[in-house]
């Protein structure tokens, strides 16, 4: 008797562990519209793109500068979004 094959099992998703606080001009976070607010990524690469993608509507929501996370860890920032 031979032992059947495992079924198939597609990988788990990425776990979306990086995120960037938001902040104002006195470095308090900012509420911006639910398009922006709450977005997760699976890699840092991921996260500073859709920043250099978005950084003008979200200047336009009052954010004025941005702190990358990973998870709970502080990466780097604030980095402003004034040109």
């Amino acid at each position: 008797m031979t032992d059947a094959p495992s079924p198939y099992r597609p990988p788990s998703p990425p776990e979306l562990t990086w995120w960037w606080r938001l902040l104002d001009a006195a470095g308090q976070e900012v509420s911006v519209s639910s398009e922006y607010a709450g977005q997760r990524f699976p890699s840092q690469g991921d996260a500073e793109s859709w920043v250099g993608e978005v950084w003008r509507e979200l200047a336009d929501e009052g954010v004025t500068g941005v702190t990358l996370l990973e998870n709970d860890r502080e990466v780097y920032g604030p980095m402003s979004l004034e040109g």
